[in-house]
C-alpha cells in the first residue's frame, strides 16, 4: 500500500527548493561558465544555459520540492520566461559594477532564485487536494 505524501511546511519546502536549487546551479551555471570559456558572449551563454537548465530544474523541482503538489506546466515555462528576463536584468545591473562575466552571473543568480522560488510555490505548483 503507497501512503500518499504529507503536506511539507514552508521552511522544509524551502530547503528542499535550495537543495534541488544546489544542483541546479551547479548544472546551470556549470553550463554558463563552460559557454563563456568556449567564447560564447555572456547573454547568449545565459539564454542556452538558461533553456537547457530550464528542462533539468523542471525535473529536480516536481521530483524534489514540490513533490507533493500539481505542476502546470506551461506556467512552468512562463515562470521561466520571466526568470530568464529578472536573469537578464540582474546580469547586466551586476555586470556594471563587476567586471568577471563569471562572477557576475553567479551573483545574477543568487539574486534571482529567491523571487522564483515564491513564483514556483505560488503560482506554479499548486497544493493537491488532501482526501
Amino acid at each position: 500500500m503507497v501512503t500518499p505524501a504529507r503536506p511539507m511546511g514552508s521552511i522544509e519546502r524551502l530547503w528542499r527548493y535550495y537543495q534541488a536549487g544546489i544542483v541546479n546551479t551547479v548544472f546551470g551555471y556549470g553550463l554558463y561558465a563552460l559557454f563563456v570559456a568556449l567564447g560564447l558572449n555572456m547573454y547568449v551563454a545565459q539564454i542556452v544555459a538558461h533553456l537547457l537548465g530550464m528542462a533539468f530544474n523542471y525535473v529536480t523541482y516536481s521530483r524534489h520540492a514540490f513533490h507533493d503538489a500539481n505542476v502546470s506546466k506551461s506556467r512552468f515555462v512562463a515562470s521561466y520566461a520571466v526568470n530568464y528576463l529578472l536573469g537578464l536584468g540582474a546580469l547586466w545591473a551586476v555586470s556594471r559594477f563587476v567586471a568577471s562575466p563569471y562572477l557576475a552571473g553567479f551573483i545574477a543568480v543568487g539574486i534571482v532564485s529567491l523571487i522564483n522560488y515564491f513564483i514556483l510555490k505560488h503560482w506554479v505548483f499548486k497544493p493537491r487536494e488532501q482526501a
